[in-house]
C-alpha cells in the first residue's frame, strides 16, 4: 500500500498518474488497433463497429458502479490503515462482478438485434454491428472482473501492476487483430467478428494475469476464498457510492446514442466520421483522465484519515496540472485534427466530418478537464450524486435543443458540436458549484463529529 497522507501532493499525483496514463494509452489501443484494421473494410464496417461499440458506454457505466465503489471504500480504509475492511470490500466486489458478467452476456445477446438496428444508418451498418457484437460481448462482460481488481489496487495507491497487464493484453490484441480481422497468415479473414474476438481473447488473458498477481504478490487486499460469501451490508456500501457514478456514465451513453440517432439521417459517412473523431478525442483525453484518476485515491486516503485540508490541496494541484495538459491537447486538435483522423481513414467525406468535430469540440477541453477532476473529488468525498446531477444537466441542455435543431432544414453537423461546447462549459460551472457545496457539508460534518468526540 502507498501512503498518500504524507509527502508532496504534486509528486504523488504525477507518480500515480504516469502508470495510469500508460495503462489507459494501451487500453485505448485496443480500440484504435481494431479501428485501424476495420477501417480497411469500408465505411459501413466502421459505422457498424462504432455504433455497436457505443454499447461500451453502458458497460462502462455498470463497471463504474463497482470500480468507483471499490476504489473509494478501499482508499478510505487505506487512509485508516484498516486492512480488514479493505479486504472485505474487495471480495464482495468480486462477487458482484461475477453477477454482472452473467447479466451482461444474457442481456447483450438478447437485445443485440434491436439495439444495432436502432443506431445504424442502413442495413449494411446494422449487419456489421451485429457481427461485431457477437464476438465483442464477452470482452465487455469480462471487464467487470478486470476493472474490479484494478480499482482495488488503485484504492491502495498501487497502479503499476494494472498498467503492465494492460500493456501485455494490448500486445496480444495487436498480434491477433490482423490475423483475425484481415486473415494475415491464415487466409481466412473474419472481418468485424475478428475484431471482437481479438479483444475478447486479450481481456481474458489480462484477467488470468491479474489473478496470478493477486495470488502471489498482493497482500493488503489479497485473495482469501473464505471471504467469498455474500455480505449484503458491504454490497450496500459499494452501491451507495458506485451507483451515482454509474449513472454519470450512463448519461454519457444517452448523450452519445442521441448523437448517433440524430446523425444517422445524414448517412454512414457522418456516423463513421463521428465514430473516428470520438475515438481520437477519447485518446486525447487520456492524460487528463489519468490525473483525475490519480487524484481520487490520493484525496480519498486523506478523507479517510480525516485530513480534509490536505484533500482540498489535492484538488487544487490537480486542477493546475489538468489545465496545462488540456491547453496543449487543444492546440494539437486545432492544428493536427485532420492528420489524426487520416491515420484511420483516407475517405475525404469521413475525414471532413471527423476533423470538423475535433476542431470545434476541442474548444471545451479545459472545461472537460476540470469536470474530470471535480468528478474524482466527489468520489474521494464518498458522495458521487452531485457528479451524476452535473452530467444530467449536460444531457438535458443538449438533448432538447439538439433534437429541435436536427429537424430544421438548415441543420448542419457543426451545429451539434457547437451546442456540445456550450453544454460542457455549463456543466463545468455546475460541477464546481456542487463540489464547493459538498465540501462545505463534509467539513461541517467532520467538525460536528470532532465536537461529539471531544
Amino acid at each position: 500500500m502507498q501512503d498518500f497522507t504524507q509527502g508532496s501532493i504534486p509528486r504523488h499525483i504525477i507518480r500515480m498518474a504516469v502508470p495510469i496514463f500508460a495503462g489507459m494509452i494501451f487500453q485505448t489501443l485496443y480500440y484504435l488497433v481494431d479501428l485501424y484494421f476495420v477501417a480497411q473494410l469500408g465505411g459501413d464496417a466502421v459505422a457498424g463497429v462504432s455504433a455497436a461499440g457505443n454499447l461500451q458506454f453502458i458497460v462502462l457505466a455498470l463497471t463504474q458502479v463497482l470500480s468507483v465503489g471499490t476504489m473509494v471504500l478501499i482508499s478510505h480504509a487505506s487512509g485508516r490503515k484498516d486492512a480488514e475492511d479493505a479486504s472485505r470490500v474487495f471480495h464482495q466486489s468480486l462477487l458482484m462482478a461475477g453477477l454482472c458478467i452473467l447479466i451482461t452476456l444474457g442481456a447483450g445477446f438478447l437485445f443485440a438485434d434491436a439495439y444495432t438496428r436502432a443506431l445504424s444508418a442502413n442495413e449494411a451498418t446494422a449487419t456489421a454491428a451485429r457481427q461485431y457484437m457477437t464476438t465483442f460481448l464477452p470482452a465487455l462482460a469480462l471487464q467487470f472482473a478486470l476493472v474490479t481488481m484494478g480499482s482495488a489496487l488503485r484504492g491502495t495507491g498501487v497502479a503499476k501492476p494494472t498498467m503492465v497487464v494492460q500493456v501485455l493484453s494490448v500486445v496480444i490484441n495487436a498480434i491477433l487483430a490482423p490475423i483475425l480481422i484481415a486473415g494475415w497468415g491464415t487466409g481466412k479473414p473474419l472481418g468485424v467478428m475478428g475484431a471482437g474476438l481479438a479483444s475478447t481473447i486479450a481481456v481474458a488473458a489480462a484477467i488470468v494475469m491479474m489473478v496470478i498477481y493477486f495470488r502471489k504478490l498482493e497482500h493488503f487486499v489479497g485473495f482469501d476464498a473464505s471471504q467469498l460469501k455474500v455480505h449484503f451490508a458491504t454490497w450496500k456500501r459499494i452501491l451507495k457510492v458506485g451507483l451515482p457514478a454509474g449513472g454519470e456514465f450512463a448519461l454519457m451513453f444517452v448523450y452519445m446514442a442521441l448523437i448517433y440517432i440524430i446523425i444517422k439521417d445524414v448517412g454512414a459517412d457522418a456516423q463513421a466520421g463521428f465514430g473516428i473523431g470520438g475515438r481520437v478525442m477519447q485518446s486525447l483525453f487520456i492524460p487528463s483522465m489519468a490525473v483525475a484518476f490519480a487524484a481520487a485515491p490520493i484525496a480519498g486516503q486523506n478523507v479517510g484519515a480525516g485530513n480534509l485540508q490536505r484533500a482540498r490541496r489535492v484538488f487544487m494541484d490537480a486542477i493546475l496540472i489538468e489545465s496545462v495538459v488540456m491547453i496543449v491537447l487543444t492546440l494539437i486538435a486545432q492544428i493536427e485534427g485532420d492528420t489524426l483522423v487520416r491515420v484511420f481513414t483516407k475517405d475525404p467525406a469521413v475525414v471532413a466530418v471527423g476533423a470538423g468535430f475535433l476542431g470545434i469540440i476541442s474548444l471545451n477541453f479545459v472545461a472537460q478537464g476540470i469536470i474530470f477532476t471535480a468528478s474524482g473529488m466527489f468520489q474521494a468525498l464518498g458522495n458521487t450524486v452531485p457528479a451524476m446531477l452535473s452530467s444530467g444537466t449536460r444531457v438535458i441542455t443538449f438533448a432538447v435543443p439538439a433534437w429541435w435543431m436536427h429537424s430544421r432544414p438548415s441543420f448542419e453537423l457543426r451545429h451539434l458540436w457547437y451546442l456540445s461546447v456550450a453544454t460542457v462549459t455549463l456543466q463545468m460551472f455546475v460541477s464546481v458549484a456542487l463540489l464547493a457545496r459538498t465540501w462545505r457539508h463534509k467539513v461541517a460534518a467532520s467538525v460536528a463529529v470532532a465536537q461529539v468526540s471531544a
